[in-house]
């Protein structure tokens, strides 16, 4: 349950991929060329995107299952491939979704700290940040491998605030899956849902908010704020 004694925002913890970044082409071109390495039928963009949030090696996993693979394929071996074959690529096809630079720069102009907490490796999420032009407007990555746990556990969303020396009451989780906002939920903290993501509608029902685009984050943080005052 989110707390009644939120106090105005300080720190936007954002979700990567479905939320400041779209990379599912390359996600998808990547699972392809697996899938292709070991002659099972190659899955299609909106099926990938469904895919999607819970980490490299979920995502191998529904990748196998959908395509029917033998249960002789070793999945370690199979996420390994993955990873080997996406690490030198993950930034090639992969953009900042309209107005993300934008709104970062807002955001951090009005003082507020940015954070990315995904279940994406470190590395890799780094990595792309780094190549995208992103990473020098965030203050704090943490990955599916920075801590012994990741999203929905509220502990990943908690410790990712806890780089930044922040307080739940002051901070806000925006993110495109159920993982986003059941780890926003379980830790007490307030959350925006991304619609222009790759999440279904009905992942956001728990969120505090909903933001059509990422550039109505402004805007939503500011009415956050106001609604705080009046509580005041």
């Amino acid at each position: 349950m989110i707390s009644d004694n939120a106090d105005t925002v300080s720190i936007v913890v954002f979700d990567l991929d479905g939320t400041l970044i779209d990379s599912l082409p390359d996600l998808a071109d990547v699972s392809r060329e697996l899938l292709e390495e070991y002659g099972l039928r190659p899955p299609s963009d909106s099926e990938v995107r469904a895919m999607i949030g819970d980490g490299v090696r979920v995502l191998v996993e529904r990748l196998l299952a959908a395509s029917d693979a033998p249960s002789t394929i070793d999945h370690e071996d199979a996420t390994t491939r993955f990873m080997k074959l996406y690490g030198p690529r993950a930034a090639e096809l992969t953009r900042p979704f309209p107005g993300t630079v934008e709104t970062l720069e807002c955001l951090r102009e009005r003082g507020l700290q940015c954070a990315v907490c995904t279940n994406k490796p470190f590395n890799a999420a780094q990595k792309i940040l780094a190549t995208l032009g992103l990473k020098s407007l965030i203050d704090a990555i943490a990955g599916g491998d920075t801590f012994p746990y990741r999203k929905p556990d509220p502990r990943h969303l908690l410790d990712t605030i806890g780089l930044l020396h922040g307080r739940r009451s002051t901070s806000i989780m925006v993110g495109d899956h159920r993982n986003d906002v059941s780890a926003a939920s379980g830790a007490g903290i307030r959350s925006v849902f991304a619609e222009w993501g790759y999440g279904t509608p009905d992942m956001g029902i728990a969120a505090t908010d909903r933001a059509r685009t990422i550039s109505q984050l402004p805007v939503i943080i500011r009415s956050m704020d106001q609604k705080t005052s009046l509580k005041i």
